[in-house]
C-alpha cells in the first residue's frame, strides 16, 4: 500500500502585520482637502500578510474615500521600525493594535500641501 502525496498541499496561513506606509495624495473632486491645497500626505497604518498586500489595501481604499493617491513609501512593521531606530508613543502603538485587531487601514495624520 502506498501513501500518495496531495497535489494541493494546504498552504501555512501568514499572520497578519502592520505596516506603517506614507501615502501622496493630489486633488480629485469630492477628496475632502483643503480648498487651497495641492494635495497632501497622509501616516498610514495598514494591516496585511505582508507590504504589498497593505499597500494593495490601503490604496483601494483611498480610491474608495474619493482620494487620488500617487505614492506610497513603506516604513516596515513595529519591530522593524524599533530595529531601524525609530521611537514609536503609546499613540502610534493604539493605532497600530487597532489595525492589527479590525484587520483595517487608519489614516493616523494628514498633512495637506500648499504651493
Amino acid at each position: 500500500m502506498s501513501v500518495e502525496e496531495d497535489p494541493h498541499p494546504v498552504k501555512a496561513k501568514r499572520p497578519q502585520q502592520v505596516f506603517t506606509l506614507v501615502v501622496e495624495v493630489g486633488r480629485k473632486a469630492g477628496d475632502g482637502l483643503p480648498d487651497k491645497s495641492t494635495g497632501a500626505a497622509l501616516i498610514v497604518y495598514a494591516s496585511g500578510v505582508d507590504e504589498a498586500e497593505a499597500v494593495r489595501e490601503t490604496v483601494a481604499i483611498l480610491k474608495e474615500a474619493d482620494l487620488a493617491p500617487l505614492d506610497v513609501s513603506g516604513y516596515g512593521t513595529l519591530d522593524e521600525r524599533l530595529a531601524s531606530g525609530d521611537e514609536i508613543d503609546s499613540e502610534e502603538r493604539k493605532l497600530m493594535d487597532r489595525a492589527l485587531a479590525e484587520n483595517a487601514v487608519i489614516v493616523a495624520q494628514m498633512t495637506p500641501f500648499y504651493g
